[in-house]
């Protein structure tokens, strides 16, 4: 086997776990397709150390010089297949080159389901957000406009609604919300437009507002999204055997992390936990003390 472990995921939970296992001087590589939530989040709030934010490239950057100060190997390839092998797994990358190790951690992260107004862009972390354990603080007793779909744009709304009494609920696309959450809503004082959105307002960073179809203005000064269906990004745990939740998110060992298939490991937002920075990084550590572990045991 060419590499103690590869690394499947780039962001917060796979760096994490690749600067512990350089430091346990294991031969690692990291293949990164650099397109998950991580490389768009212009700030994270709610991170020890960084009480005025820190972006998601700032942090994916340090990570990664971190981590090659250590040995760990890096590639830019999307992976689109993995499988056993007689030592351990080999995976293939989009453009057809293969890599093999001793043990795999899948990091592959979810991405969230985000119009496509490019106005949204420079604004995520920073004035729009997707999390309300992330960011709900963040729009505390400010207007703040739900962009989104259905059900899960009525319960953000809902949810939001601890944080500020001022919020709009625009339902782009349409969908049907079951009624008791729209009399939740009504409860609430949640004013709620079954609106397409023609253009988000935006200067800069800082979210304003959209602009509906039929031309009228709504202003806000923060804004969340919610549009369900978010892209849980598990497809390589499925080829390997490992147990997912219905709603596709990988089970893991509370303890180990690894998953369902004998040295398969699996952290970040791709395991089935809340969708946190903070989190990703514990099970990431988490995920490459054990990993470790089965690598000495394996060795002795």
């Amino acid at each position: 086997m060419d590499y103690d472990c590869l690394i499947v995921g780039g962001g917060i939970a796979g760096l994490q776990a690749a600067i512990q296992l350089g430091r346990y001087k294991h031969k690692v590589l990291v293949l990164d397709s650099n397109d998950g939530r991580s490389t768009i989040c212009k700030s994270y709030h709610n991170i020890l150390g960084y009480p005025d934010g820190v972006s998601g490239p700032e942090l994916r950057e340090a990570g990664r010089k971190h981590a090659e100060s250590l040995g760990v190997e890096f590639v830019n390839e999307k992976v689109e297949q993995a499988e056993k092998a007689d030592e351990g797994f080999v995976v293939s990358s989009e453009g057809g080159n293969k890599y093999s190790g001793k043990r795999i951690l899948l990091a592959t992260g979810v991405m969230d389901r985000i119009p496509p107004f490019p106005e949204l862009m420079p604004c995520l972390g920073i004035s729009v957000y997707v999390c309300p354990d992330c960011d709900g603080y963040e729009v505390k007793d400010k207007r703040t406009l739900v962009l989104g779909s259905g059900n899960a744009g009525a319960n953000m709304a809902l949810t939001l609604s601890y944080w500020t009494n001022d919020l709009v609920f625009i339902n782009h696309e349409k969908k049907s919300a079951d009624e008791k959450l729209l009399e939740k809503m009504k409860e609430k004082k949640i004013e709620y437009l079954e609106q397409a959105i023609s253009r988000v307002l935006a200067e800069g960073e800082e979210f304003t507002g959209v602009q509906l179809e039929n031309g009228k203005k709504i202003t806000g000064e923060r804004g969340f999204i919610a549009f369900g269906g978010n892209e849980i990004k598990s497809g390589l745990a499925k080829q390997l055997g490992a147990e997912r939740l219905e709603n596709k998110h990988i089970l893991t060992d509370p303890r180990s992390k690894m998953t369902s298939v004998r040295n398969v490991w699996a952290a970040g937002d791709v395991a089935a936990h809340s969708e946190q920075v903070t989190i990703a990084m514990g099970e990431g550590a988490q995920a490459a003390i054990w990993i470790h572990k089965s690598l000495l045991q394996e060795n002795n």
